[in-house]
């Protein structure tokens, strides 16, 4: 389950004899016997998984080069090509599923809103109650139902998942659910459905959640599904495909797929790269950002092309969907100091709440896990108390608002008859509306949309603002984590943009900004305290209200309720991605890491293989250890002292054993392989399955013969000297991509190897269990 080369070794005998093969090399004994106990496993969705990490390092053995050498101007013409014509098919899939995910919930929550109002109009009170809760409860149940058997990776938001997969880690359902009744391909195609169904039922039932998050889920596994390299099981092995069969290029596409969730999701395409640069990825290039670029701008290509179709009326309920901006740009945006200590203030109200919102998401988070653990029934159940508690909030607190006059002069109808509009009647007489119920009994875009129109055109009591900020910022919190896939954008802005508009209210006096600007900054300022992003959150804000004007408003709340929220806590998703176990590394070192070097950390016992190594000794190793990469170690007569040739991964290892290129000799055969093998062999499995260690059938007789590992070792893995500290290591781990990194001696006449350290033995559980006297924070 883990890659390191130094775990689980209780139940490993070496034999110290060279004609053996496996050399226990010579270390000190605290190193010999120090091991790493940190989790092997994490929560995916909804589920708890086995994890293992990525590897982004070019393996450079002498295949790889025979590959590379033998590549023609027309073959990297094609790989060039193809990269361009994915990143095309990933902006096309999802703007189709984001255009068909909003259709479907507009027409869903639409008939059940027509419902409903057609006996409130009745006087039918406790039978609308009853239609409206009970519409709830069966899309709550088909949601839940998705996620708690068909796809468990599907439930919750997806983004802290993809960032983990992007920062190296991977997990069997991370793109694909843990499901053991489905091979690898319906797996990707299982939680994808269930994503966007989940998706679609879970905001129809008026769950307080958003789509972007099941979205940009949505948009990665369409990215690992095209970006697979082929499958031999089903025939899908084209031989330009086959450049896409490792973990480098699948990451660059899964970011496109990322950047494009967020594109369908607020039809904000710049929004979505630098969502994607700021948020997701932790490795980026220029030629990425082109690619990603251009697939956002496929997905708003989509999304307006279909728009426009809508606008026939060819759409059923579509209405205003949730792909059109919330326009704030009719109110004019002038401001002077006053306006400015007004927008201050916003922002650090918008970073106490946002820390706030995050610590209770901790708690609740950590309270469902434990009712989560007892299977899918308590999933639903708790799913179905939810949606109950959702329905009564929403069907009961506007009873508690009072009825207001229609406005004289309005260019839309008053009271609102259809299902969506600005002024719900609700239980209010003739030419009154009912202004909670405006936000209540709505789809989340257009409460949104109520909630940024101009106060000149809607007028929202503070009482209906109070009582509203405090129902979304409490049902909020309790909905995520219940196995729904569920984002976080559209709460936290709902939220954001009633106290925005209280607080508007209330400074008037003092203020000339309209009070839709306050909303709209509220909103900025809660997602800054949540998210902790600024340049991609300002972007996708200015996108969805197409209103520039306010940038330098937004950027000065969104940099004041950061700051503010920094002071308490981390971000919602990195609280998150800690929370289900994920060994997320960031970007810079702890820093108690610079008061270690790289051998303090280094766990044994280390295992590693002749350059020519028995049959017999390869296979015991596989079949005790769940190692991932072992050293090489290159002896006399093939090398005048012991030196380190390489490393060869267990993958690699199982491939060239089911080829049986097999010697009675202990004698170099590399030209042979060479000849036999090709790189693609080697590349990483698709939708296929891979070379699994039942797969072997090694004979007695076959057990004492040898096999030559020089062709298929990395004659140049990254390694660092034991003295280099730890916090340089991490970063240089962390930023080249590795999935191991060799720990060589600093004076000779020692071992070649002192020990691998991988990702786990980073992490702060690691370190900290070793040397419990260290201090966290110095």
């Amino acid at each position: 389950m883990e890659d390191c080369s130094n775990r689980d070794m209780d139940d490993l005998e070496i034999d110290d004899n060279k004609e053996h093969g496996v050399s226990m090399l010579t270390e000190p004994f605290l190193v010999r016997n120090r091991k790493n106990n940190t989790s092997q496993i994490a929560i995916v969705g909804a589920n708890t998984c086995p994890i293992e990490s990525l590897d982004y390092e070019i393996v450079e053995n002498e295949l790889f080069k025979q590959d590379w050498r033998s590549r023609k101007k027309a073959e990297i013409f094609q790989y060039v090509v193809l990269k361009w014509t994915l990143a095309l098919l990933i902006g096309l899939g999802t703007g189709l599923v984001g255009f068909f995910n909003n259709l479907a919930v507009e027409n869903i929550a639409g008939f059940k809103l027509l419902a409903t109002n057609n006996f409130m109009l009745k006087d039918k009170y406790y039978q609308a109650f009853v239609t409206y809760a009970g519409c709830n409860v069966v899309l709550a149940i088909a949601a839940a139902a998705l996620c708690a058997y068909v796809a468990p990776a599907a439930a919750g938001s997806g983004i802290p998942e993809i960032k983990a997969y992007l920062n190296g880690v991977d997990a069997p359902s991370i793109l694909a659910p843990c499901y053991p009744l489905c091979k690898e391909h319906k797996q990707r195609l299982n939680e994808e459905k269930s994503s966007i169904f989940g998706s679609i039922f879970g905001v129809a039932a008026g769950f307080v959640v958003g789509k972007e998050g099941p979205m940009v889920h949505t948009g990665a596994c369409i990215a690992s599904f095209l970006g697979q390299g082929g499958s031999r099981k089903y025939h899908l092995t084209w031989k330009w495909l086959r450049y896409f069969k490792n973990d480098r290029d699948r990451r660059d596409l899964i970011t496109c797929g990322a950047a494009a969730g967020v594109a369908a999701a607020f039809r904000a395409p710049v929004g979505g790269v630098l969502f994607a640069l700021e948020e997701a990825a932790s490795w980026w290039r220029s030629a990425l950002l082109w690619r990603t670029f251009f697939t956002t701008a496929v997905v708003a290509v989509v999304l307006r092309s279909l728009i426009e179709f809508c606008r026939t009326g060819k759409c059923g309920l579509f209405g205003q969907g949730g792909l059109i901006m919330f326009d704030v740009n009719s109110t004019k945006v002038t401001y002077s100091l006053p306006d400015l200590l007004a927008v201050m203030f916003l922002g650090v109200i918008g970073g106490v709440f946002g820390s706030f919102y995050n610590y209770c998401v901790d708690k609740v988070l950590r309270t469902y896990s434990i009712i989560n653990e007892r299977g899918p029934s308590f999933k639903i159940l708790l799913v179905i108390v939810i949606s109950l508690l959702t329905s009564c909030c929403s069907y009961g607190l506007p009873w508690l608002s009072q009825c207001i006059p229609c406005p004289p002069d309005l260019a839309e109808q008053c009271p609102t008859e259809s299902r969506s509009g600005n002024y719900k009647n609700f239980q209010c007489p003739p030419n009154h509306y009912n202004d909670l119920a405006s936000l209540f009994f709505n789809t989340s875009d257009d409460a949104i949309r109520n909630l940024f129109t101009s106060g000149s055109e809607k007028e929202f009591h503070f009482s209906t603002l109070l009582v509203f900020f405090v129902a979304i910022f409490c049902l909020g919190i309790v909905t995520y984590g219940i196995a729904i896939p569920s984002g976080l954008f559209i709460p936290v802005i709902l939220a954001g943009a009633s106290y925005g508009r209280f607080v508007g209210k209330l400074l008037a006096l003092v203020s000339n900004l309209d009070v839709s600007l306050f909303a709209l900054l509220g909103a900025a300022s809660f997602l800054g305290g949540t998210m902790r992003m600024t340049v991609s959150l300002c972007v996708i804000l200015l996108e969805l209200t197409n209103d520039l004007l306010m940038l330098p408003l937004m950027m000065l709340v969104l940099l004041i309720s950061k700051s503010v929220a920094d002071i308490f806590n981390k971000g919602v998703y990195d609280q998150i991605v800690k929370l289900k176990g994920l060994p997320y590394m960031e970007s810079h070192a702890e820093p108690y890491m610079k008061h270690l070097i790289a051998s303090d950390v280094v766990t044994g016992p280390l295992v590693s293989f002749s350059g020519v190594e028995k049959i017999g000794n390869i296979l015991h190793v596989l079949r005790v250890t769940k190692h991932n990469g072992f050293p090489v170690i290159d002896e006399p007569p093939y090398s005048d002292a012991p030196e380190l040739c390489g490393l060869v991964l267990r993958t690699h290892l199982l491939v060239l054993l089911k080829g049986k290129r097999f010697t009675k000799q202990r004698v170099k055969i590399g030209s042979e392989i060479t000849r036999t093998f090709k790189a693609q062999d080697f590349a990483k499995a698709g939708s296929g399955k891979g070379v699994k260690l039942e797969d072997l059938e090694i004979t007695e007789e076959e057990m004492e013969m040898y096999i030559d590992l020089h062709p298929i070792a990395n004659t140049s893995p990254y390694t660092v000297v034991e003295t280099m500290s730890l916090a340089k290591a991490a970063i240089l781990f962390r930023q080249l991509g590795l999935r191991h990194l060799c720990v060589v001696p600093k004076t000779p006449g020692r071992p070649p190897i002192v020990g691998i350290l991988t990702r786990h033995d980073f992490t702060p559980e690691h370190v900290l269990g070793l040397y419990p006297h260290i201090k966290p924070h110095k």
